[in-house]
């Protein structure tokens, strides 16, 4: 039996890939960062729950250590993230750190904490959810855009490092999902002079697709065995993606602008 370790398992995207998983006879370790509150997971067979916040690097390696005492790890998921959508002046200092602190250093430190036990094993990958903000651009999502292009690249450089080990790396970017994500933006104090296009963002996101649904590539990307390192996940990820890759950045980056800010005049 396999197993699977999975950051970020409370809600969402986490919450269904460990269901997933453990309903196609996987060993699930799921984390997050108050196992003690689990109530869903907590009913299934062959799930094992450790504390895991991944802003902690203690925390962050007796967890690892207590995982690789447990079983044998064949798959690690990069998956807990934190977002919030704002004008990039409002947000504090504490906003900023928190996303790139989740978001893309946890996701260095958990997979850094693994690295010598799959070295030694020469097997294992790593899949890390990123976005589909990874790969292109929207206004008010900066800094967490920032981070998933940062997950992007550094993901590229790791597939190509780890693999004189035999580990694997490979990213899965989902489009907007029916999640949690952006829950915390009563965390930010909103900047009047925005209000306009910032509802003009908001009601042209759909999250359209399911948790249930990017879980499914998840687990494709995990079980395929390919040499390949980016999976788009959602109804509308692939598409986004190749039209940039279409029509170029700059082009993208013009029709963004058009988009949203064609008709509000000067703020």
């Amino acid at each position: 039996m396999k197993t699977v370790f999975i950051t970020g398992t409370s809600s969402g995207i986490g919450k269904a890939t460990a269901k997933l998983f453990q309903s196609r006879g996987w060993n699930v370790i799921a984390t997050m960062r108050k196992p003690e509150n689990e109530t869903d997971l907590s009913q299934l067979e062959n799930v094992t729950f450790l504390p895991l916040d991944v802003t902690n690097m203690e925390q962050i390696k007796s967890t690892v250590a207590k995982a690789t005492s447990l079983f044998n790890i064949d798959v690690v998921i990069n998956n807990a993230g934190y977002g919030l959508m704002g004008a990039l002046e409002a947000f504090s200092d504490e906003n900023i750190v928190r996303q790139v602190d989740t978001n893309f250093l946890g996701t260095v430190r958990v997979t850094r904490e693994f690295i010598p036990y799959f070295r030694k094993a020469k097997n294992g990958l790593f899949i890390n959810v990123t976005s589909i903000g990874g790969h292109t651009s929207f206004p008010f999502t900066s800094v967490y855009n920032g981070t998933k292009w940062a997950v992007e690249g550094w993901s590229e450089c790791m597939s190509i490092e780890l693999s004189m080990f035999n580990v694997g790396v490979k990213t899965v970017s989902p489009s907007a999902t029916r999640t949690e994500l952006f829950s915390h933006n009563s965390d930010i104090t909103p900047l009047p002079f925005y209000d306009a296009v910032e509802k003009k963002m908001l009601d042209m996101i759909n999250p359209d697709s399911t948790p249930e649904e990017i879980a499914e590539v998840i687990y494709e990307a995990a079980t395929d065995n390919k040499d390949q390192l980016r999976y788009f996940a959602g109804k509308k990820s692939q598409a986004i993606y190749d039209h940039r890759q279409q029509i170029g950045a700059e082009a993208s980056r013009k029709e963004l602008k058009k988009m949203y800010f064609d008709g509000l005049g000067t703020l």
